[in-house]
């Protein structure tokens, strides 16, 4: 499910301005930023805070990228940890 999405809404807008391994460097970078977020803010209603703390630190990286392509990254890591916490939860 998460190569599809990654497959289907990340590689389309990545692909033409970047390498296999920058997009790869990239997408690895959202997913650390998405779960460091996570675990900082815990409580419910801290989405935008989680999102602006993904953005910076992304921004940070170096990650040179539009905000949309970022809002898809990050939704994109989001659905990913989504995925993996309820596989550990329903097993």
């Amino acid at each position: 499910m998460l190569g599809a999405i990654v497959t289907y809404l990340i590689v389309p807008f990545i692909r033409q301005k970047t390498t296999k391994e920058q997009r790869e460097n990239i997408y690895f970078w959202a997913k650390v930023a998405v779960v460091v977020a996570e675990q900082i803010y815990k409580e419910k209603g801290q989405g935008k805070l989680k999102k602006e703390y993904v953005v910076d630190f992304l921004v940070n990286k170096g990650i040179n990228i539009t905000i949309r392509e970022l809002d898809i990254l990050i939704e994109s890591a989001v659905k990913g940890l989504n995925i993996i916490q309820y596989e550990v939860d329903h097993n």
